[in-house]
Order: C-alpha cells, then sequence, then structure tokens
C-alpha cells in the first residue's frame, strides 16, 4: 500500500495560511524525514478516503505504521517521530504555498489553535 510505505506523515490543511506555516515549521525541524501531505492534495485525498473518517478535516494527523492520530492526540507521536534517529528522509516532503483561505488574522490565529488543543482522536490501523 502507498500509504504505509511513505509513513510517518503529517496531513494538514494546504488550504490554510496557519497550517502551511506549521507544516513548513515541523518539516524544518524533522529535517524532511517525515512525509507533508496536504488535505485537498490527490495523496491527501487518498488518505481520506481511505484511513479516515468524517473529522479528518478538522485536524491535522500524524500518521505511522500502527495508527493516524489527530490534533492534540498527534503531538507526542510527532515529537517521537522527529526525534527518532530510525526516521528514514521521505522523498515527499515538499509544501506547495496555496492559500485560498482568510487565515492571516488575529481571529484566525486563535480559532486554529483552540481547535488544536480541542479536537483529538486516534484511529488503530
Amino acid at each position: 500500500m502507498e500509504i504505509k510505505e511513505n509513513t510517518p506523515i503529517v496531513l494538514f490543511d494546504n488550504q490554510c495560511y496557519l497550517c502551511m506555516k506549521f507544516a513548513k515549521m515541523i518539516n524544518f525541524i524533522a529535517r524532511d524525514k517525515i512525509t507533508m501531505v496536504g488535505h485537498y492534495s490527490e495523496f491527501g485525498e487518498k488518505i481520506r478516503k481511505t484511513i479516515l473518517d468524517e473529522s479528518a478535516l478538522d485536524m491535522f494527523w500524524f500518521i505511522n505504521q500502527k495508527r493516524a492520530c489527530g490534533g492534540r492526540a498527534a503531538l507526542l507521536p510527532l515529537l517521537k517521530s522527529i526525534l527518532s534517529e530510525k526516521t528514514k528522509k521521505s522523498s515527499m516532503s515538499k509544501i506547495d504555498d496555496d492559500c485560498k483561505q482568510d487565515c492571516k488574522t488575529i481571529k484566525a490565529v486563535f480559532v486554529r489553535s483552540s481547535s488544536l488543543i480541542t479536537n483529538s482522536k486516534i484511529i488503530d490501523l
């Protein structure tokens, strides 16, 4: 399966300015060890249809070989993956700047930040 071959994966909202900045920061800190995929990309849609449920667009997701963690539940596994020496370099870590929403306001920053804290989900694969 193509999805399992590209793990670990961070699935993020690639139509939101703040989410793209978050993804770029994660990609920089992880030194390209994590596959970065946008929710609205072709591969992102495949992941949403195959693995995730109707809450997929509500939060960012971290997907590894065992489970998909969304929102608050994804923070610790993401940190562990960044610090892990076992994680290999990803070939799919390019992030396209395609912001289509008005996310640069203070209200948007507050709403997106609070959604990270309030949303949490774990799906076993």
